[in-house]
């Protein structure tokens, strides 16, 4: 396993940072606190980061053409504009499963919104991988439809599109399993699902958190619980492996001028008192150089 060349370390004390998403047109990275709950923009050009707070949990956010936001909720798909304390709600998929929440989720190649959701109680964090396999991943298309497309989903992680965007990819953590579909870029159909890999049960590796796919077609994986960013080769085989200074890795994204800085988000969710003394950067933001570009969000065209 390789050392990260950190490029940047921006201490953010996320409780649970999340879903980083580069804007080309601002320059500015986009993420989330899942369980402030509050968005942040980070400035490279500056270093600063803002911070604004969220009226409930927000799982993952992508860009929206135009300007501003759309962000997957515990209460659903809502619309969101960076320091305006008010959520324009578009739908929610599970009005029926109010400790369900949304989570991980990603726009397709062609802006669509794909989030999955998860039975997330509020109140004080325990383990997501004794909770109830009820969750799904939906697809919100640009007209406000929501289309229900996977079922049996226990925490909804991973997904991301292949640079043609004809495969997605997306993980049910606990099972340590990254799966695979193929993906029509008219419809927003999949087809042929297939195990991609799986990462094994053995001390020091984690579970399969958020995923980004750069240029050259490599799934960039964080792997939580295991203070690394794993990349995989196209055909589902392990190419290398980056060590991180912190055990709860969440996502990565690449961004910066040219797609070649991977950001990553990180956790101090459940961490003990003693295990933060001995991981100070837990819930930083990281800037990192892995020596491969990224490629451009779609933007929702709701």
């Amino acid at each position: 396993m390789e050392d990260a060349n950190i490029l940047q370390v921006i201490e953010t004390g996320a409780i649970l940072g999340e879903s980083p998403v580069w804007s080309v047109d601002e320059q500015v990275l986009y993420w989330i606190d899942i369980k402030a709950p509050a968005l942040h923009r980070y400035d490279p050009a500056t270093g600063r980061d803002e911070a604004w707070p969220v009226s409930q949990e927000i799982g993952s956010i992508v860009l929206r053409k135009g300007g501003g936001l759309v962000g997957g909720l515990r209460d659903g798909f809502a619309y969101l504009t960076p320091g305006v304390d008010r959520l324009e709600w578009i739908a929610n998929p599970e009005p029926d499963h109010p400790e369900s929440r949304l989570n991980d989720g990603r726009a397709d190649r062609q802006g669509r919104f794909w989030a999955g959701s998860m039975h997330d109680p509020e109140g004080p964090p325990e383990s997501y991988f004794e909770r109830e396999p009820v969750g799904a991943f939906y697809r919100l298309d640009g007209d406000g439809s929501i289309h229900r497309m996977i079922d049996g989903v226990l925490v909804s992680n991973g997904l991301c599109w292949s640079p043609d965007g004809t495969r997605m990819y997306a993980a049910d953590s606990p099972t340590r399993t990254i799966r695979t579909w193929n993906y029509d870029p008219e419809t927003g159909d999949i087809s042929h699902e297939e195990v991609f890999a799986r990462l094994p049960d053995e001390p020091g590796r984690g579970t399969p958190d958020g995923a980004i796919v750069d240029a050259e077609g490599g799934l960039w994986v964080a792997e939580f619980r295991g203070s690394r960013i794993t990349r995989f080769n196209p055909d589902g085989t392990e190419d290398r492996m980056v060590a991180l200074p912190v055990s709860r890795p969440t996502c990565p994204m690449f961004g910066g001028p040219d797609l070649r800085t991977l950001y990553v988000t990180s956790a101090k969710i459940m961490l003990s008192t003693d295990e933060l003394a001995r991981e100070p950067l837990a819930g930083a933001l990281f800037a990192l150089d892995v020596g491969v570009a990224g490629l451009p969000e779609a933007a929702f065209p709701g």
